[in-house]
């Protein structure tokens, strides 16, 4: 069961954030969580969905391509006035049984690293203008060992991490601190049916893989927020480069 945390006051008043893949799951859980430090926050997907922060602006973005990538970026940094913090959430995972087809290969890597790069290489000019900016960008753990349905994800994945590594150490003189954080099995309603189907295909269940995890449990969008702010925040000011596996120990 999660336990609620109480966030710190005011950790992040004054700080302008933009969250891709900001609608629902993981995103719109990391945008609530810098709203509720003080942060003001856009998020960013195709639609706006039930669960998308009410005091979050939003922008409907496809960031899939650099043009769409840049609008995203031009539009957000104009309503807020700049930007501080940088969260690469966007992402999307289909399982294929069987070979994966080249398209697939493409919108995977288009969507789940190439996103990142883009939207990161449009957002530099206000981040280097900003005191103290973090980018922090969301892999997943399958990167380190893809089930074959996953091939195409867990490669774009270990693709950003990888990136992601490279870039903290080009940005980190400029005062731009870059971290990644690898998510583990997170409960949301899309997560929960992939990792069923995946989980079918190999003799098991969804329920089985959770119960398998160290701590006991799947784990709450609300707990890949606190790490990924955590990173955001001046508490990880010496912190560039890292990968914080946040997974319940797996």
């Amino acid at each position: 069961m999660y336990i609620p945390t109480i966030p710190v006051p005011g950790e992040f008043a004054g700080r302008r954030a933009l969250v891709t893949g900001g609608s629902r799951g993981v995103g719109a859980a990391v945008a609530q969580r810098l709203i509720s430090g003080g942060a003001t926050v856009v998020t960013s997907a195709r639609t706006r969905a039930d669960e998308t922060p009410k005091d979050a602006e939003f922008i409907s973005a496809d960031i899939r391509t650099a043009d769409g990538a840049r609008q995203l970026v031009d539009a957000a940094v104009a309503a807020l006035g700049g930007l501080d913090i940088l969260v690469n959430n966007a992402g999307a995972a289909r399982a294929h049984f069987g070979e994966i087809p080249d398209v697939e290969w493409e919108d995977s890597l288009a969507i789940n690293f190439l996103s990142a790069v883009r939207v990161t290489n449009a957002a530099l000019p206000a981040l280097q203008q900003a005191d103290r900016a973090a980018i922090v960008n969301v892999s997943s753990g399958v990167a380190a060992d893809p089930p074959a349905p996953m091939l195409h994800y867990g490669s774009a994945k270990a693709a950003l991490a990888s990136w992601s590594k490279g870039l903290a150490t080009q940005l980190a003189p400029a005062g731009v601190r870059v971290n990644t954080v690898t998510l583990g099995m997170v409960e949301t309603p899309g997560g929960t049916e992939l990792l069923q189907s995946v989980a079918q295909a190999m003799g098991g269940s969804a329920q089985q893989a959770y119960s398998a995890v160290p701590l006991g449990r799947g784990g709450d969008p609300r707990d890949a927020a606190e790490a990924i702010a955590f990173l955001a925040s001046d508490r990880a000011q010496w912190i560039a480069g890292a990968d914080l596996h946040t997974n319940g120990g797996a």
